[in-house]
């Protein structure tokens, strides 16, 4: 049977006693930690402009947990708008599940007053979806100028919006079909608004696909595998397995891949020397105007999605390893208060960018396709005087070193906080704790 029929079969047939515990958990930390970003950036510029040009009209749907509500379709747009615009949601399968997969389901599922139990089952067959398509390339996507959370997020949101409406496997292979050919994301929008605006198209996408294959919207059952579909068109190589058997719903991705949950509102390739240099400042404090030089050692894919070498916007700040060792230095720390236009532009912190060097290679961890084995910062300062920080080979967040709850909690109401939510965050953080036993209304409720 092809790849794409495969999937439809999976699709069509996952339901939530079939899901094994720890997968359904990973999803409700994914819902946990995607709505505290989509909150956290609901009053961005890209969040205003796409709302205010899209003018939706009223609809069972709630934008961000505030007040007002929208048609499904335009409320998964604006809302994975949001929840990448601050790019700190959770990341994997190279590239960012939660923030096209929740704003999907979600309105979806307040259009159609669906279960959250139905909502973590359309979750894992959207995660599991986009991991089958992602282990059939080795090829790094960024490399060819392409955001796989773009590409790979339209055929997940697909395949959880059919899963959703229940819908029968060949109309599921059409959903995913139509999602793929909905595709779209570049590297070079890196630093703007079209990055999150990528991921909110993708969730919409997913929406519409699903709903046009269960109207007799035909698509091509193999436009996944088919020597002029999906798999081989984005391939940076040309190298992709479009043969191979379908694993979906037998080796659970979501159990071996997981999600790693940000730290930082900045791009993930940052996190390991963002860790390295705040263990560093912690232990031995470094004054600024003694730094002589900042050494960053990465791999050459990291550093080429690390495009922003002088930026002077909050934005473009997300993209840069030499603002975040800057911001390391001198706030001891990068979060949210320092991703603004304002202290990117002071100027201690554009004095010490200048002062940052990227050292690269190309040996690369065979279980973090891109990544180097680990990353590290050294500091050399006035004098000559160098301190190195001890190599870091996970980020904080990665599966292997989870956020405590406290942590993912804290996290959680910083960004309700900065987003000035209508629900608070001890409200809401049990809501979607239990999200299994409540319906998809009554998580947006307000209080």
């Amino acid at each position: 049977m092809s790849l794409t029929k495969s999937l439809g079969r999976f699709i069509a047939d996952l339901s939530p006693n079939r899901l094994p515990e720890a997968a359904a958990q990973v999803a409700q930390m994914g819902f946990i930690d995607c709505v505290g970003t989509m909150i956290a950036g609901r009053n961005e510029d890209s969040v205003r402009i796409l709302t205010e040009t899209l003018a939706p009209g009223d609809g069972p749907a709630t934008l961000t947990f505030g007040e007002r509500h929208a048609p499904a379709p335009e409320a998964a747009w604006i809302n994975g708008t949001a929840a990448h615009a601050l790019d700190y949601d959770d990341v994997a399968l190279r590239g960012h599940p939660s923030t096209v997969l929740v704003p999907a389901i979600l309105a979806e599922a307040e259009h159609l007053d669906a279960s959250g139990a139905d909502m973590i089952t359309a979750y894992v067959a959207g995660y599991e979806t986009w991991a089958e398509l992602f282990r059939r390339d080795t090829g790094l996507l960024h490399r060819k100028g392409w955001h796989p959370t773009g590409l790979y997020g339209a055929v997940g949101a697909a395949a959880a919006c059919a899963n959703l409406r229940r819908l029968d496997a060949e109309t599921c292979a059409m959903a995913i079909a139509l999602g793929a050919s909905q595709s779209a994301g570049l590297m070079a929008n890196f630093g703007t608004m079209a990055k999150p605006f990528h991921a909110g198209r993708a969730a919409h996408a997913g929406i519409m696909a699903a709903r046009l294959a269960e109207a007799g919207f035909t698509a091509s059952t193999d436009a996944l595998e088919h020597p002029q579909g999906f798999l081989h068109a984005i391939s940076p190589t040309g190298t992709e397995d479009r043969d191979g058997d379908c694993k979906a719903g037998t080796a659970w991705a979501i159990l071996s891949q997981g999600l790693g949950i940000k730290k930082y509102p900045t791009c993930y390739c940052t996190h390991r020397a963002i860790d390295g240099m705040l263990d560093l400042v912690a232990g031995d404090p470094v004054k600024p105007d003694q730094v002589e030089a900042v050494t960053v050692s990465m791999s050459d894919y990291f550093a080429t999605v690390l495009r922003n070498h002088r930026p002077e916007t909050g934005l473009a700040a997300k993209f840069s390893i030499e603002f975040c060792m800057a911001s390391g230095i001198v706030a001891q720390r990068v979060g949210l208060r320092e991703l603004t236009d304002d202290f990117v532009r002071r100027p201690d912190i554009q004095a010490l960018m200048r002062k940052v060097e990227i050292v690269t290679t190309t040996q690369y961890d065979p279980e973090m396709p891109g990544a180097a084995p680990q990353d590290q910062v050294t500091v050399r300062l006035a004098g000559g005087r160098v301190i190195a920080g001890e190599p870091v080979a996970r980020a904080t967040g990665h599966p292997s070193r989870p956020l405590t709850r406290q942590q993912l909690y804290d996290k959680f109401a910083d960004c309700l906080d900065a987003g000035a939510a209508a629900i608070p965050a001890d409200v809401l953080f049990p809501r979607l704790s239990a999200i299994r036993s409540a319906a998809a209304r009554d998580l947006t409720a307000r209080p």
